[in-house]
């Protein structure tokens, strides 16, 4: 936790730079693209959700035909003495944590357990999808600005109401188990945590304020183009950087004390806003209130909590797409004609949308931690021994840094900005085609 408050600095003095120097590096083609990146990278998050939960999705290559006989917990014994050889054992890749099904991965849903995919688990993030549009064609204007909250709590209903059955034994999608297991209330000191430092987590560390920082900028830019405010050359966007980005300085910090993670910013609020056309600061402050209400009642938390990801995901996957089509709608309203402006889109896009769909081309497989080829700390890439401490903590921040979508292409976005001189004026040797007089 100190670790947090220290680093949480970072975010704090960047929200001091000076507001022109702000507006020069991030403009709003560079604010766009850091929002379609948000909005890119966490769209394959909500999918992930979608079909069962991101932690299954991401250790799904276990289920590949490759791995697939040797995932387990007891190892493997190769008797090669037949053609000369030895007897050899290897060690089981073993599962995620939880629920194993037939000794491979799988998704949890309350008493259920499936794979990542499986059609009933889309199915029920379908249901969302399904009320979306019900909602989008017959509902009232009321019901269109509350279609979010509907939508979920109709796919809630959905998943509770469901069962999956493997002759007479079923199964429910929602049981009330995390609801029963929550104590009526609770308050930020229930527990307590002795405070330590690790020195090698530093550099990652920074480097996630400095994802986080980008992201809230990016994310403000959404939310002023939701709210349907120019963010070209407005004292008011710019104050609402460095608030935003002091807010979350200082919130980071205090959460540290509170034995809680670091906070940024929530990406889907841009979506909200879109849809519900509802940018009020009021309807915030009494949305923060009611989540300082709900953390105190911890059997509101525990009934949130028992809605089965793929729900979830159905819902996300919707806002986060939303929070693309903003970052789409800013980048617009630069001229896209412009061989300087194309030029910065490819090269930032063009690395920011490819790690945000594979990912693994820097970072390691989910359980798999350092055999990453690009940057190994162990495994059959590295020649030399482990990484020390020292070692993990520069890799996991340059890894970090390379892999989150809306970070890479956010600097390559200022970087091109920066360093790429104006168009040059075209002469053109004949006049358009359009102008020629038959």
């Amino acid at each position: 936790m100190p670790m947090h408050m220290i680093c949480s600095f970072l975010e704090i003095f960047l929200s001091f730079v000076p507001k022109n120097l702000l507006r020069r590096m991030f403009p709003p083609l560079v604010t766009g693209v850091a929002v379609m990146c948000i909005g890119i990278g966490l769209t394959g998050t909500g999918m992930k959700y979608w079909g069962g939960g991101t932690v299954c999705a991401e250790v799904a290559w276990k289920n590949h035909i490759s791995a697939y006989d040797l995932v387990g917990f007891p190892p493997i014994t190769e008797n090669n003495t037949w053609s000369g050889g030895d007897v050899i054992k290897h060690s089981r890749i073993p599962p995620i944590p939880g629920t194993v099904c037939g000794g491979k991965t799988c998704c949890e849903a309350g008493d259920v357990a499936l794979p990542f995919g499986s059609p009933e688990l889309v199915g029920l993030g379908f249901s969302v999808f399904v009320m979306l549009i019900i909602i989008e064609l017959f509902g009232s204007p009321m019901m269109k600005n509350c279609n979010v909250i509907i939508a979920l709590l109709f796919g809630y209903f959905v998943a509770g109401v469901s069962e999956k059955c493997v002759g007479d034994v079923c199964k429910k999608f929602v049981v009330d188990t995390k609801i029963e297991l929550a104590e009526d209330i609770t308050f930020l000191w229930a527990k307590t945590f002795k405070l330590g430092f690790y020195g090698p987590a530093v550099f990652p560390m920074l480097i996630a304020f400095l994802v986080t920082t980008l992201e809230t900028i990016g994310d403000i830019g959404a939310v002023y183009d939701a709210s349907e405010e120019s963010v070209d050359n407005n004292d008011e966007f710019d104050k609402s950087i460095q608030g935003g980005l002091l807010s979350d300085g200082i919130c980071s910090f205090f959460a540290a004390l509170g034995t809680g993670m670091p906070n940024t910013t929530f990406s889907q609020n841009n979506g909200v806003i879109a849809l519900t056309k509802c940018a009020s600061r009021k309807a915030g402050v009494a949305c923060g209130i009611w989540l300082i209400f709900f953390g105190v009642l911890a059997k509101i938390s525990g009934i949130i909590t028992s809605i089965p990801d793929c729900v979830i995901g159905g819902m996300t996957t919707f806002l986060f797409v939303n929070v693309f089509i903003s970052g789409l709608k800013t980048v617009s309203s630069v001229d896209l004609g412009s061989r300087r402006n194309r030029m910065i889109l490819a090269i930032s896009l063009g690395v920011g949308i490819g790690v945000a769909i594979v990912p693994y081309v820097f970072a390691d497989m989910r359980a798999s931690y350092g055999t990453s080829p690009f940057f190994p700390c162990r495994g059959p890439f590295r020649d030399e021994k482990d990484c020390t401490n020292a070692e993990k903590g520069l890799r996991d921040g340059i890894v970090t840094f390379l892999s989150t979508p809306y970070c890479v292409g956010t600097i390559l976005a200022m970087i091109m900005n920066a360093i790429l001189p104006p168009d040059m004026e075209i002469l053109r040797k004949d006049a358009p085609v359009s102008e020629n007089k038959i």
